[in-house]
């Protein structure tokens, strides 16, 4: 009965996991945003809505059906998501492996020696043959380590937090690229909506030439008004070439974020073709941080760092093992197994460290201070969440009355230009006011542009910071 009995301390002991276990994380959170319209004059609108954080197929809501294609290749071709697919089989192979650490171990051997030994070492009626023989051995291995305060289970807890974060940034990288990709599109798109202005405002300003220098062959004007509208055509002719090559790389850009190489992007969205999202989600910050995946991988690195320190702790302590082997031996092969060739050994042993220098002590100190790294990076991670919600919320709401004050410069900028030529072909005007007016047309144009692709980007800024990423995206495409 005490033979029993007395296994109950270490089975008791066995459940026994040492190291931190409130994990408790607290960040604080910033009010709820407050649902509402935004409806700028000159543009579509937009209500932001109450609800989950997660948007489904987000970029479906800019209505572009070659939109919708480039995802689904980024989705199926992006190489940093073939690598991060990649990491994260190695995480979720080596938690597997380390979980089979923590199980008994059983390994079979079979050894054959061949061996001739001395005459020396053998009686003197030895026969001739005796000197020389074959020694059979089969034998079967079972160790088996007791986890007595937990420090393989602690290896397998890091392990397994190590294959969370790594789903978690396969997540969020695979929001990422969606996300590139498409501010890339727009990008793409105001750029060739810029060139096309700039290219409408060097045939004016060509015109504009055309007309001064009839007007001076008329002796209306000096060259010195003829040299300065040159000039100014001159100048805008300068902006184009920059545009066009900040275009050509964007077309790169699609095409490699597709898997693709730079030059194959094919037709591509344009600005009119980009339609604003009719709702976009107004998540509450709790919503927010279990949504994004850059939150969820670093309270997974805190739960790691917690085992880890567990793991510290329980080498500190005693560990016990437990080991046998038993087969046979015979210099005849069938013969391992028969009469007393048989053996086996059983072996228990148990260990505790008492000296190491002061290794083991700073390990568990290391690994304390990488468990309060993992949490204050936790909080930072959760804070940066929170402001990037309520910067691209801001950013919708400013970029709205901008887009409106875009727009009636716009229009001022082209009304003034066209009275300005006209009075300028009557004699009524000199050439500076026609400066003046064509700059302010060409510069209008463009900003007039950049607040629309702004409206488009800062609608993407919103999804990707309110976590609209991982399952849903999947299911779109890889």
């Amino acid at each position: 009965m005490m033979r029993r009995y007395s296994i109950i301390p270490l089975v008791l002991l066995a459940g026994c996991t040492v190291g931190p276990h409130d994990l408790t994380n607290p960040v604080p959170t910033p009010p709820a945003q407050v649902p509402g319209t935004i409806a700028p004059v000159s543009g579509a609108a937009q209500q932001l809505v109450a609800g989950p954080a997660v948007v489904p197929n987000w970029w479906q809501g800019f209505g572009s059906a070659k939109l919708d294609a480039l995802v689904a290749q980024a989705l199926a071709h992006n190489n940093d998501l073939a690598a991060a697919e990649a990491n994260l089989r190695q995480a979720q192979e080596l938690a597997r492996a380390a979980s089979g650490g923590t199980g008994p171990q059983v390994d079979a051997n079979y050894q054959a020696q061949r061996t001739r030994i001395s005459k020396a070492l053998s009686g003197p009626l030895a026969d001739q043959n005796d000197y020389l023989y074959t020694l059979h051995t089969a034998q079967l291995t079972v160790a088996y380590p007791l986890d007595l305060f937990g420090a393989g289970r602690n290896k397998v807890r890091s392990a397994r937090a190590a294959a969370d974060v790594a789903a978690h940034r396969l997540h969020a990288a695979q929001a990422t690229a969606v996300a590139n990709l498409v501010l890339a599109v727009i990008q793409h798109a105001a750029l060739q909506a810029q060139i096309a202005a700039t290219q409408a405002a060097i045939r004016d300003n060509r015109d504009l030439v055309d007309l001064l220098e009839k007007r001076r062959k008329l002796g209306d004007i000096g060259e010195a008004d003829v040299g300065a509208q040159q000039t100014a055509l001159a100048t805008i002719e300068a902006t184009l070439p920059p545009l066009l090559r900040q275009a050509q790389h964007q077309a790169g850009l699609i095409a490699t974020l597709t898997g693709q190489a730079p030059g194959t992007a094919g037709d591509l969205p344009t600005l009119a073709e980009l339609q604003l999202p009719a709702s976009l989600p107004v998540a509450l910050p709790a919503d927010i941080v279990a949504a994004r995946p850059d939150v969820r991988a670093a309270e997974a690195q805190v739960r790691g760092a917690a085992a880890d320190v567990g793991s510290a702790i329980a080498v500190r302590l005693p560990s016990i093992t437990l080991s046998g082997n038993a087969g046979g031996s015979a210099t005849k092969f069938l013969d391992m197994f028969q009469d007393g060739n048989p053996f086996f050994s059983i072996v228990g042993g148990i260990t505790q460290p008492i000296f190491h220098a002061g290794q083991l002590k700073h390990q568990q100190r290391a690994a304390e201070a990488a468990l309060e790294e993992a949490k204050a990076q936790y909080r930072a991670t959760a804070l940066q969440a929170f402001l990037d919600v309520d910067d691209a919320i801001a950013g919708l709401r400013t970029d709205a009355e901008a887009l409106d004050a875009a727009a009636r410069a716009d229009a001022a900028a082209s009304r003034t230009l066209a009275m300005t030529r006209r009075q300028v072909e009557l004699g009524a005007l000199g050439t500076l006011q026609l400066l003046n007016a064509s700059s302010a047309a060409s510069q209008a144009s463009v900003q007039l542009v950049q607040a629309k692709s702004a409206r488009l980007a800062d609608s993407v800024a919103l999804y990707l910071a309110s976590g609209s990423t991982p399952a849903d995206l999947q299911s779109a495409g890889r």
